[in-house]
């Protein structure tokens, strides 16, 4: 009895910790941390299936890149808008008036709503598997593979309930400055799909990773409502219709729906190019979309979410003087931490594409070399997309991404074409609209607010620029130095270069900009200065 106790003391112990509020900085140091963990895992993911499964052949990973579009459509159009940026904002009003229960009524309301349309769409998605992969997402895939596909995307039909269930949870978690558990459900996400292909590769093949993504999806489910523990959740089957405040969330719904939409409708006419330029397109460029889209997730994901809920925090106390100074600190932080990010991946992207393919990949890292730009670019607007959302202004965003993203079709049908660029035009359409979009967005914040970008802003940008070029040559000696040879093959080998590039480009990045007198490396340094001299205790 006293054991079972101590234990359940324990645990409650373990989940107050998790479970306790953290500032900006603590939030995107967790964050970016655990979504380094979960990049590694994913990465770890494709790598494992693509030394598993063929790019070319009857078990394509084709089929399973193209099974995944139509779900993810639907949860990012009818499910991700309500999450984050259209639903916080109101969440963090109600906790500035102290009204927690408030809180989770709204949340428990749009948790309810969502999971009676995602079933619905769960049904139509299990129905109508076959003509979805058929005549929307692949219209080229072979018989063997085309089967597959529609197999796949049946099993994981009600993933975006679950993945709507998850982002309500979490997102309320996060508006409480509780981020643990929406940080670590990923990992297990991958982890079940990275399990499942060495238990289902001899039996149900490539399929078989169908029933890991499902299985990760629960399991993801299962993580989030642990953060419920010990925050006086009780479900209950009601959805608030008459609240102002759920009527408000619901009309912010839409604009945002569309905008994630689009994204999807996007990705989803990527694929079908890539389709048509024959099979191993779709996973050539899938695993160069994953690499792209990793330093995203952890520079700018991680560090955007993480501030997102203290910026609407400031509005909600009409500070505004604080929420314009603490967004250029952040965007200038951002950019600081991009710029030596983006000049390893352009630098050593044949190298990452060795590493995820397992193989010579000239494919993958020509593909990789064009996403570069993209990247920048996607950083700054996890930022600044948020300046918008903050203020609860979900339309500009919007409108504008209408634009970029019929810019996007135009130009990536035109670039991908066999005799244009092929395969690596999806990309380069990707990083000329990611830095148009970016420039309109800026342009927009200009108009609304004279004093935002101020001299003190751009100089500091510059001279990030002027640091970068020292970088960029410390990455190419490192390139030159620790060169890819044709029998580089494994983690250890590829790895240890890459890290020695890595390294050698991050020190001259944080030296030089020391020397530039940016502020942006002073806390780094201290950081680091703490770790080295911090004298050890030696017990007798």
């Amino acid at each position: 009895m006293v054991n079972c106790l101590r234990k359940r003391l324990a645990v409650s112990r373990l989940l107050d910790r998790a479970n306790k509020k953290v500032g900006v900085s603590g939030a995107a140091t967790l964050l970016m941390v655990v979504m380094l963990l979960g990049q590694l895992l994913g990465f770890f993911r494709y790598k494992i299936i693509n030394a598993n499964f063929p790019a070319l052949g009857p078990d394509s990973t084709d089929a399973f890149f193209a099974a995944f579009k139509i779900p993810d459509f639907f949860f990012y159009t009818l499910a991700a808008g309500a999450l984050g940026v259209a639903f916080m904002p109101v969440l963090s009003e109600r906790l500035e008036k102290g009204d927690k229960r408030g809180v989770w009524a709204l949340s428990n309301s749009l948790m309810n709503l969502l999971a009676i349309i995602m079933a619905v769409v769960g049904v139509v998605i299990f129905v109508f598997a076959e003509p979805l992969i058929h005549y929307v997402v692949a219209p080229n895939l072979p018989p063997v593979q085309l089967e597959n596909a529609v197999n796949i995307m049946r099993i994981i039909a009600f993933n975006p309930l679950l993945f709507a269930m998850v982002g309500v949870l979490t997102s309320t978690q996060q508006t409480m400055g509780r981020f643990f558990f929406f940080a670590i459900g990923p990992l297990f996400y991958n982890t079940a799909i990275i399990i499942s292909v060495f238990i289902f590769r001899n039996s149900l093949g490539i399929v078989g990773l169908g029933v890991g993504a499902l299985i990760g999806a629960i399991l993801q489910l299962g993580i989030a409502a642990m953060g419920l523990l010990g925050a006086n959740y009780h479900w209950s089957p009601k959805i608030l219709w008459r609240s102002n405040d759920f009527k408000t969330i619901l009309r912010r719904l839409p604009a945002r729906s569309i905008d994630q939409g689009m994204d999807s409708i996007n990705s989803i006419a990527e694929t079908n190019f890539a389709t048509r330029l024959g099979v191993g397109n779709v996973t050539y460029y899938e695993n160069a979309f994953i690499l792209h889209t990793a330093p995203i997730l952890l520079i700018g994901t991680a560090i955007s979410t993480a501030a997102f809920p203290k910026l609407t925090e400031r509005l909600a106390q009409n500070r505004y003087d604080l929420f314009r100074k603490e967004f250029l600190q952040i965007l200038r932080a951002m950019i600081w931490i991009a710029m030596p990010t983006i000049v390893v991946c352009f630098f050593a992207r044949a190298y990452f594409a060795r590493l995820i393919f397992s193989a010579a990949a000239p494919e993958i890292s020509l593909v990789f070399g064009f996403f570069v730009g993209a990247i920048l670019f996607r950083i700054i607007f996890a930022i600044i997309s948020r300046w918008f959302y903050a203020q609860k202004d979900t339309v500009t965003p919007l409108i504008v991404s209408l634009f970029i993203i019929a810019l996007n079709l135009g130009l990536a049908f035109h670039l991908s074409k066999p005799g244009v660029y092929g395969i690596a035009g999806l990309a380069m359409a990707q990083s000329v609209v990611a830095a148009i979009e970016v420039v309109i967005l800026f342009a927009i914040m200009v108009y609304r607010d004279r004093k935002l970008f101020d001299a003190k802003f751009w100089g500091g940008v510059v001279k990030i620029l002027s640091v970068t070029g020292f970088s960029s040559l410390a990455a190419y000696s490192g390139v030159q130095l620790f060169p890819l040879l044709a029998t580089d093959r494994g983690i250890f080998t590829l790895g240890s270069k890459l890290g020695l590039i890595t390294v050698a480009t991050l020190a001259v990045h944080v030296l030089v900009s020391l020397v530039f007198e940016l502020e942006e490396a002073k806390p780094v340094v201290a950081k680091a200065k703490k770790f080295i001299l911090k004298p050890i205790k030696i017990s007798y």
